[in-house]
């Protein structure tokens, strides 16, 4: 008996070896095309290195990280009218007049920009920072995330439960549900750009004039207050199928035996969906969430096609920083930034749904 335990013993140890063995390759395929280039980024964020030039690399710690990250939040003073001794009043808005931002805002060891105002208490604050298009950029990336994701999921969610049912020319419907997400993002971008634009050759313009809500010259792309929304319906629109054909596999993993008992246990379709369809599709929701996450953070075609420099994305502000002004360390700590949002995401959802347990 004992020869046996230890022939079985050597015989695993032999197919453990084998196993790493085989698995040689692959980790040095990982090593050359991800693990080595990210700790080149990161080893360059933290230089000044310029990109396409010879001049010398230097050492510079945090600095690209604190020129990035660092703000402040500052207290506008209220312009004092020196004839009645009380605050001004500004004839544009007919509210209290402030002071400039940049007289309060540090201007050593750098100029901060004023980036943000809001007011708090009756009080008028000033957000400043060293540069002015990062932070924005993080949130514009954050929120077009979460609303996009969300929407794709409840839609992609919607389409795949009725492509999922029998009835006649489901086929087709599949197919043609593809069409969005098979256009290239470039041409899509350009299409939907075309129909945003801010004339009567714009279709939304021309369908706004024809139903009364606008003058047919509304600037859809140029008012800051639509351009997110725009780029959120935009990429609604082209990557909703994707999520549906996800959710569409997982859907068909489902035994349709339970629904079967389900309807001999007299419930509902409403009450299925929550004790059967949910709680199955759990894991392929996790792997939807993630995939899709993990690409909006991501985004860089859309807001580069679509805006091109009037309002960045992280990606497209790491784009213009390295290939508009060479800026290589302030482009690799920018993308050093992505890359921990990413797994920040990663892991919560992760924990959030579950997947581990699967």
């Amino acid at each position: 008996m004992a020869n046996k335990k230890g022939a079985f013993s050597e015989l695993a140890k032999g197919e453990e070896r084998l196993a790493l063995l085989l698995l040689v390759p692959t980790f040095i395929i990982l090593l050359v095309i991800a693990i080595y280039p990210l700790g080149s980024v990161f080893v360059s964020s933290f230089t000044d290195r310029q990109f396409g030039t010879h001049q010398p690399t230097h050492y510079i710690g945090l600095e690209n990280y604190r020129e990035l990250l660092f703000f402040t939040v500052k207290q506008l003073p209220p312009v004092i009218d020196p004839a009645t001794s009380q605050p001004e009043i500004d004839p544009k808005t007919g509210g209290i007049k402030y002071e400039n931002p940049f007289n309060v805002l540090p201007k050593t060891p750098k100029r901060y920009h004023d980036i943000s105002q809001f007011d708090l208490f009756g009080k008028r604050y000033v957000i400043g920072a060293i540069d002015q298009y990062f932070l924005p950029s993080i949130l514009d990336t954050i929120m077009f995330t979460v609303i996009s994701v969300i929407l794709e999921l409840l839609l992609g969610l919607g389409v795949a439960l009725v492509v999922n049912t029998a009835f006649r020319g489901r086929g087709l419907m599949r197919a043609v549900m593809l069409v969005p997400w098979a256009i290239p993002t470039a041409v899509s971008s350009r299409m939907w750009e075309w129909m945003f634009q801010s004339s009567r050759v714009g279709l939304f313009n021309v369908i706004g004039q024809v139903l009364g809500l606008t003058d047919g010259n509304f600037p859809f792309l140029s008012n800051t207050a639509f351009q997110l929304p725009a780029m959120i319906i935009i990429d609604v629109w082209k990557t909703t199928p994707f999520m549906a054909l996800l959710l569409l596999a997982g859907l068909q993993l489902i035994p349709k035996e339970l629904y079967e008992a389900a309807d001999v246990d007299g419930a509902t379709k409403v009450r299925q969906f929550f004790a059967i369809t949910i709680p199955l599709l759990r894991p392929t929701i996790a792997i939807a969430l993630i995939f899709r996450t993990l690409d909006a953070l991501r985004i860089f075609d859309l807001f580069q096609i679509v805006l091109a420099q009037s309002r960045f994305s992280m990606a497209s502000y790491a784009y213009y920083q390295l290939v508009d002004y060479a800026n290589m360390g302030t482009s690799s700590a920018a993308s050093i930034v992505i890359f921990v949002l990413i797994v920040i995401f990663a892991l919560s959802y992760i924990r959030a749904v579950g997947i581990q347990e699967e």
